[in-house]
């Protein structure tokens, strides 16, 4: 009867509000993310991402990652990790820390984000003359 009347609804709402840590934290969430769902912590990458699974939702959008605090309204796809995105696109269904096939070497590079657009960006500079110079009238 309660699913007839839609009050199953209220109370999945209800528990939602209560696993994010309140109405402030949910409201928090919601403004930052855009989204408010229940699911399970997979994991936490060393950057400080949150991954969640929910079975529930349709295959393709059941996986997602929650940006670190510090990153606030400038988090972008480039800020999760190779082996946590091979998860969130379903190349895996294990997770880094349980893959025991995962390769790990010395000299493997550390992740680092796309900064394209930031101060920090790649810049590069050119060692050639140019082909046309602009023309300075002579002073008299």
């Amino acid at each position: 009867m309660a699913k007839y009347f839609g009050i199953d609804r209220f109370f999945q709402f209800l528990n939602t509000i209560k696993e994010t840590g309140g109405i402030r934290a949910s409201l928090y969430k919601l403004y930052r993310m855009d989204s408010l769902r229940p699911g399970v912590l997979v994991g936490t990458d060393k950057y400080g991402n949150k991954y969640y699974e929910n079975p529930s939702y349709f295959y393709g959008r059941n996986r997602w990652v929650e940006y670190a605090d510090y990153y606030g309204m400038n988090y972008d796809g480039s800020q999760v990790p190779a082996e946590w995105f091979g998860w969130l696109h379903y190349k895996t269904d294990l997770t880094p820390d349980r893959d025991p096939h995962r390769p790990k070497y010395k000299w493997m590079a550390d992740h680092t984000e796309n900064m394209s657009g930031t101060p920090g960006q790649f810049m590069p500079y050119t060692t050639t003359r140019p082909k046309i110079e602009p023309w300075i009238p002579p002073k008299a």
